[in-house]
């Protein structure tokens, strides 16, 4: 019986060997498991969520913000993102919240021209927000924003000037620009800018030329935006005005240039500065150089106001110009 009991025993060890051998073997001959698959970058999603808000998927888009902003609570761009998105969803007050924490992390006086906010500006609390941004604003700055009251008003001004193009944006992706849709966008945009003119003159004829040392360069630019996108009498009217600013250190010469040559164009005249440029069908949709007022005066006219000479410029941009005979450099 123990020689029996022996037998059994080394038997069933010899089994127990070969199996364990069978199973390392095994083991050796299986591959190692994949690595997970790497999370998901802030990028990606940031950009998936962008795509959906350009598409004008407000819904899903703020989804995805929303996803964002629990994986990481600190990341300006994403909150900022959130709180546009949440606002032309016309959800004002949840977007003011995020609108706070994009503020707690860094104050930008693009927050007060953000047309996407446009909602929020409107709704009873924007003051009160408006008014601790300036404060930090001007903490960060040294106190550039003296004239508060002036900056407000250009700023909203400047807001309602850019307003609108985001919907014109999805309305010709999807529906084609001869849409009617497109049509009557284009329409109320004519009507906000003739609004946007008539608040404009009332305070420049009350305040003058907004100064960059008084309203901040921002704010300062809103009369010139405005302006440009007139018509020839309203510029033609303020130009002066414009010029004296900018000779005072106070405007910005390269906008002054844009807005004197959209003047000329707009009065059937050929522009000064060679700031102005169309696409030519003829010459196979090329972008071809306005006429000149004067081919050879032109490098001294924008050497005057601190403007690269014209060829330098146009070799930049891409623009299409043969100098007549006489006038090549």
């Amino acid at each position: 019986m123990k020689e029996n009991n022996k037998k059994r025993i080394e038997t069933t060890l010899t089994l127990i060997s070969l199996l364990m051998a069978s199973v390392i073997l095994k083991a050796q001959e299986l591959p190692p498991p994949p690595p997970p698959p790497p999370p998901v970058t802030a990028t990606d999603q940031v950009s998936k969520a962008d795509s959906l808000l350009q598409a004008g998927r407000l819904k899903s888009a703020i989804a995805e913000y929303k996803k964002m902003y629990n994986q990481n609570r600190t990341d300006r761009k994403v909150i900022y993102n959130y709180a546009c998105a949440l606002s032309l969803a016309g959800q004002a007050d949840s977007a003011l919240v995020y609108l706070y924490k994009t503020v707690n992390i860094e104050p930008s006086v693009a927050i007060l021209t953000d047309p996407d906010l446009l909602a929020v500006r409107e709704s009873e609390s924007w003051e009160g927000f408006e008014n601790e941004l300036i404060s930090a604003l001007n903490k960060k700055t040294g106190n550039s924003i003296k004239d508060v009251s002036y900056a407000k008003s250009l700023w909203k001004l400047l807001c309602q000037e850019e307003s609108l193009f985001y919907e014109v944006g999805i309305a010709v992706r999807n529906l084609g620009p001869d849409s009617p849709v497109v049509t009557a966008l284009r329409r109320l945009q004519s009507w906000q800018n003739s609004k946007n003119l008539e608040e404009l003159e009332g305070l420049l004829d009350l305040k003058g030329w907004p100064a960059k040392s008084q309203v901040g360069s921002q704010a300062a630019s809103a009369a010139f935006f405005v302006l440009q996108h007139s018509n020839a009498g309203a510029q033609k009217k303020y130009i002066g005005m414009f010029e004296a600013a900018c000779r005072n250190n106070e405007g910005n010469w390269q906008q002054y240039a844009l807005m004197f040559d959209r003047m000329r164009m707009n009065q059937n005249k050929p522009q000064r500065y060679g700031t102005h440029y169309y696409l030519d069908p003829a010459a196979g949709n090329t972008n071809e150089l306005y006429p000149l007022e004067d081919e050879a005066r032109i490098d001294e006219w924008r050497k005057e106001i601190g403007l690269e000479p014209l060829q330098q410029y146009l070799r930049k941009t891409g623009i299409r110009y043969e100098p007549t005979k006489g006038n090549a450099k």
